[in-house]
């Protein structure tokens, strides 16, 4: 999976958008976020100026999984 797809599958299943942050970086306040830094793709939720449970992949495809495994809980049916 890539991050388009990732995206697709959040609003598939309706994860609010403002549970996450992919690509943008940053320390948005209580979200989880997936992004590249120095070579690696990293998942992490960023909550009053920091990140916590910081997790590196060296594909995007292993990242979007862990990612969407994340915040499927969050979607609605």
């Amino acid at each position: 999976m890539n991050i388009h797809e990732l995206e697709s599958k959040l609003e598939k299943i309706k994860v609010p958008k403002n549970c996450y942050s992919i690509m943008k970086g940053g320390l948005p306040n209580e979200v989880y976020c997936l992004t590249t830094e120095g070579g690696n793709w990293i998942v992490y939720y960023s909550e009053r100026g920091s990140r916590t449970g910081l997790t590196s992949f060296k594909s995007e495809s292993d990242a979007c999984n862990y990612f969407y495994n994340k915040l499927k809980i969050y979607g609605k049916k």
